[in-house]
């Protein structure tokens, strides 16, 4: 299912004509106004034809994005952090894990340590 979170996807839910634009603010994570503002600046000063063509080209050739491609909006935010910097993610999951794995050593040290009033509290409930 991972491979199909960092595929590009035409998001008909938030389209205007095709949902190209609105595909990439999804994969990209940039608002969607600012990369239709850039479509438009990019048909009308430079590459009139050229943008025309690309943007049938990812109309035609991009699947529609399933409804339930994401959980919530954290997900969606994640997903998007791989698609961008897939490196700096694997950082970041490898520093949760730390951080995860260093309270349960915490936990550990303070159950497994000769700790008299825990043990008293363990057999007063039995």
């Amino acid at each position: 299912m991972s491979s199909t979170r960092t595929k590009f996807y035409l998001d008909k839910q938030r389209a205007k004509w095709s949902g190209v634009c609105a595909g990439i603010a999804d994969y990209t994570g940039i608002n969607v106004m600012w990369i239709r503002i850039a479509a438009i600046v990019a048909t009308v000063t430079f590459a009139f034809p050229w943008t025309l063509v690309a943007y049938w080209i990812a109309a035609k050739s991009a699947d529609p994005k399933p409804i339930e491609l994401y959980g919530d909006k954290k997900d969606l935010e994640f997903w998007q952090g791989v698609r961008q910097s897939p490196r700096r993610t694997a950082r970041d999951v490898k520093s949760r894990f730390r951080e995860i794995d260093r309270r349960l050593a915490d936990m550990e040290l303070y159950y497994t340590s000769n700790n008299s009033a825990l043990s008293n509290e363990i057999e007063k409930l039995r």
